[in-house]
């Protein structure tokens, strides 16, 4: 096959391309050039966007003999992710960049791209599994697994997608590319939202939507207990960062319960009433089963670096309702509920949907 291989100036990137050489299939890397002021973006090892991960990616190309080239999706993803981001915050919720990065721009903008120029599929680095059944499912690296980040994609965009480290461990990973003589084997990995160069989420949403002064309310008595510049600024399940003058009744910590953008109002309150032990979510995709008649024993993830959890999932016209077998604090509306099905080979994907 004549593939992209998304080449992001990591390890993991530099590896999956490799493989897909051994693998025969005859590879371009591409790296995405995707900020419209780079210099805005980190440096470093922080990010994914940076010009050092540009010459990393071409020099990892060079290594292996394939052709590279760089292609501009900057005003994609500032329409598609970055705004998305702001968006997603200001209605009071708490959206997963990586997660829509993934679904709007590697395997739609830059598939799409692909298949026009007569390119079968694109290569990414991300650690899971497509199996021979075409479904999608865990990496064996569990604690790198990328799965849940990858259940948005439909079955066009899944078909046309390679990822060839999903039976291997990091530390696998890296002492390849040690021995393939890349030089991004000890790179560090990438953290943090790659277009917000100083790591202050809080700092970058103030810019774009502005100060907001409102109320820090008590979820029991109702009573202000503070204020703040914005509630985009703030997540369910937040407990740093409150500034609150007056300690709880019982002296514990106190917990974003909800933001509510209309009133411009944070909630707070114990950690108990974080507990939830059902879920509503919207815009569901199905790559692993059909739509069920009735409801579904299933394991949910409900964040990305969350456990999964058992529970009942039934689907209607409007979305899925995810009843959780053990109760779950934290959960925050804007975030993915991936549900998956236990398997011997790796749990696979069934689906995804946004928690509303």
């Amino acid at each position: 096959m004549r593939v992209v291989a998304a080449m992001s100036g990591g390890v993991d990137s530099a590896v999956a391309a490799a493989r897909a050489v051994d693998a025969g299939h005859d590879v371009t890397g591409v790296h995405l050039a995707l900020s419209r002021h780079p210099q805005a973006y980190r440096t470093g090892a922080r990010g994914c966007c940076t010009a050092e991960d540009a010459r990393d990616a071409r020099r990892a190309a060079d290594v292996l003999g394939i052709p590279f080239y760089v292609w501009d999706l900057a005003q994609e993803f500032h329409e598609d992710v970055v705004e998305d981001f702001v968006a997603e915050y200001a209605a009071g919720r708490t959206p997963n960049p990586c997660l829509r990065c993934n679904e709007k721009i590697k395997f739609a903008a830059v598939l799409d791209r692909a298949v026009a120029l007569g390119f079968d599929a694109v290569v990414t680095g991300h650690h899971a599994r497509l199996g021979a059944d075409g479904l999608l499912r865990r990496s064996v690296d569990t604690a790198k697994d990328q799965s849940y980040v990858l259940a948005v994609l439909d079955r066009r965009q899944l078909d046309r997608s390679l990822f060839p480290l999903g039976d291997s461990t990091k530390e696998q990973v890296r002492a390849e590319a040690a021995a393939r003589g890349l030089a991004v084997a000890d790179k560090p990995d990438s953290h943090d939202i790659c277009f917000i160069a100083d790591g202050d989420t809080r700092g970058f949403l103030a810019r774009r939507l502005g100060e907001r002064p409102g109320d820090i309310v008590d979820a029991a008595s109702g009573e202000v207990l503070g204020t703040h510049g914005g509630a985009y600024a703030y997540t369910v399940g937040q407990r740093r960062g409150l500034r609150l003058d007056r300690p709880a009744p019982d002296g514990r910590p106190r917990y974003v319960l909800s933001v509510t953008p209309v009133s411009n109002t944070v909630t707070v309150g114990p950690a108990a009433a974080l507990e939830v032990d059902e879920v509503r979510a919207v815009r569901p995709v199905w790559t692993g089963c059909p739509p069920p008649a009735a409801p579904l024993e299933c394991a949910v993830q409900l964040r990305a670096h969350g456990a999964a959890t058992p529970a009942v999932l039934t689907a209607g016209a409007d979305g899925w309702s995810a009843r959780l077998r053990t109760p779950v604090r934290g959960v925050a509306a804007g975030q993915a509920l991936v549900a998956y099905r236990p398997d011997p080979g790796g749990d696979i994907v069934l689906g995804a949907a946004t928690i509303a």
